[in-house]
């Protein structure tokens, strides 16, 4: 018997991401995407939906972190054993690439919840098969790597491949949601099933029928960012799958010029969104003539708060895991036992911190974080425009730490990360800073949980959505951040954490973003964050627990999951 027998008997929401991110232990994840995706299997499984999701198995994962004594960095493979953590299952399919047929087998993770014993499968594609030329056996290994035919083909396993793979095991589909445009490919392989017969029809085009393959999917848009729209020349295309659908009728789906994946999902999805309001308005900017709508990320709320904060939350809001709205009674936690959970939780980080660098940080000054992809828009760097002003600022008041990976092809990113380190090394004496190597998730929970303050300061409005900053307010740790993405829902300010710069309305084209945004970040810092730290705890704890009651309760993904379920997969 097939080891997801038990889960193909109802229809399915089949959720389709190259990336998803479960635990350390399987790395098939680069960033905030994939941890998202893997929030939302999370809460289908905690919710009990009939939910499946698909995905590449990653062999060499995304990569591992090293920071040099230059403080320049060094990628390495990520190295672990999918037979260790993962069932192996029996069925294969194939699909032709370059003219080779290339066989995909699949791997399958579990992710069980105490409310379902049956939990949600995830399929992991692979064709590292020994029915596999060399070459096409690599096609599984490195996430977002290679060259642009890599891609492709990647994306092609994951679309095309993953609707055949659902099919061969045997499963029914309600919905495809596609969580951004490298999974769009499966909508050529939908057409594919649902086209008519030749002779019924009196235009070519006729043929395929797209309103069928609208009515079942969904299609999530996570970026506001031109260039992270994946598009394929169609020479490369044809090069890579040749006859597998018409050039001319493709052209009318994903663009004259070239294969632009967001369009094929767009023009072939029934639902569109973006994940935060301010996201739909932009991705409807970039895209007009498409109805997008929006649907505010949320994260994961039990993988998302630390130990000492679940012990307290299990002791004053029974159920609040799986119906994170009973967060709006967090009034009934005494401060006491809030600020030694929250005091905890920043020891644990701090001791991290010293163990693995000479950083010589202490629990009882004021701790800064920053953890994000290392890219351009984030400015990462924003905090050291005026290192004079910042040394006065907060020589001995306040302590940073840094974390997060640039992509391999980032320069500018790689060029960042140099930059903080530099400053560090630069302000030693005078403010204690560190870069952490090889962020993943087990260090960001130590973040999100242990720092007092979490910092955000994208270029509006890159930044689509930001979860990092609702993990932070799970354990009541308030955000100072420019008022891009989430924020602008969740803020309010001085009661659930601090802006950084103009309100979006007070923007006009002739600001001068980082100048503005330095000066208010400096102000806020000097005059209310650091003299309410160390004067008014009690004021600070109401902050913490505001943050907790106004933010977390609502920018979860049970609320995101249950959001979909109404608004996308059963309409």
């Amino acid at each position: 018997m097939s080891i997801l027998a038990k889960h193909i008997t109802a229809q399915k929401i089949a959720y389709f991401s190259m990336e998803i991110g479960l635990r350390d232990e399987i790395p098939t994840y680069s960033g905030g995407l994939g941890v998202l995706a893997g929030d939302t299997v999370k809460s289908a499984s905690d919710l009990n939906l009939p939910f499946v999701a698909v995905t590449l198995i990653c062999r060499k994962g995304y990569f591992r972190q090293e920071i040099d004594g230059e403080g320049q960095q060094i990628e390495h493979p990520v190295e672990w054993e999918p037979s260790k953590i993962l069932d192996k299952a029996s069925e294969k399919v194939s699909l032709v690439m370059e003219g080779r047929t290339v066989f995909v087998g699949a791997w399958v993770y579990f992710v069980k919840s105490p409310r379902n014993g049956l939990g949600v499968p995830v399929i992991y594609l692979d064709t590292d098969l020994p029915e596999n030329s060399p070459e096409d056996r690599t096609l599984t290994d490195s996430l977002y790597g290679g060259d642009d035919a890599y891609r492709l083909k990647q994306e092609a396993l994951l679309g095309i491949g993953g609707v055949r793979m659902l099919n061969r095991m045997g499963f029914k589909i309600k919905k495809y949601h596609m969580n951004e445009g490298h999974a769009s490919f499966l909508t050529l392989e939908l057409l594919h099933k649902f086209k008519k017969d030749i002779e019924s029809v009196w235009d070519e085009s006729q043929i395929w029928d797209t309103e069928s393959v609208k009515d079942l999917c969904v299609f999530t848009t996570h970026t506001p960012v031109e260039a992270g729209h994946d598009k394929f020349s169609y020479d490369l295309y044809n090069k890579v799958l040749g006859n597998y659908f018409p050039e001319k009728i493709l052209k009318k789906l994903a663009g004259d010029q070239k294969v632009n994946m967001t369009f094929l999902g767009f023009n072939l999805s029934d639902y569109v969104n973006g994940v935060a309001k301010k996201h739909g308005e932009v991705s409807q900017s970039m895209f007009p003539g498409y109805i997008i709508n929006a649907i505010t990320n949320g994260v994961h709320s039990y993988t998302w708060t630390c130990d000492s904060m679940k012990r307290v939350f299990d002791k004053y809001l029974p159920g609040w895991a799986n119906e994170p709205e009973i967060f709006v009674r967090v009034g009934a936690i005494p401060d006491e036992e809030l600020w030694e959970a929250h005091m905890e939780a920043k020891r644990k980080l701090i001791d991290y911190v010293n163990s693995v660098s000479d950083a010589g940080m202490d629990y009882d000054t004021l701790t800064l974080g920053f953890a994000r992809r290392a890219t351009a828009y984030k400015r990462a760097d924003l905090l050291f425009t005026d290192i004079k002003r910042l040394e006065k600022i907060g020589g001995g008041k306040v302590q940073i730490i840094y974390a997060g990976k640039a992509h391999p092809r980032d320069t500018v990113g790689k060029q960042l990360i140099e930059r903080i380190i530099s400053y560090s090394r630069q302000m030693k004496g005078k403010i204690r800073i560190v870069f952490l190597q090889n962020y993943n998730m087990e260090t960001a929970l130590k973040l999100v949980s242990g720092v007092d303050i979490w910092l955000n300061t994208p270029l509006r409005p890159l930044e689509a959505s930001g979860t990092s900053g609702m993990k932070a307010a799970h354990n009541g740790v308030m955000n100072f951040s420019v008022l891009d993405g989430w924020w602008i829902e969740g803020h309010i300010e001085g009661f659930t954490g601090w802006s950084i710069g103009p309100a979006p309305t007070e923007i006009r084209p002739d600001n001068n973003m980082n100048r503005i945004d330095v000066e208010d970040l400096y102000n806020k810092l000097e005059k209310v964050i650091i003299p309410l730290y160390y004067t008014d705890r009690k004021q600070w704890i109401r902050m913490m627990q505001n943050a907790i009651g106004k933010n977390a309760y609502y920018f979860n993904s049970h609320r995101m999951m249950r959001r979909y379920v109404t608004e996308a997969y059963i309409r």
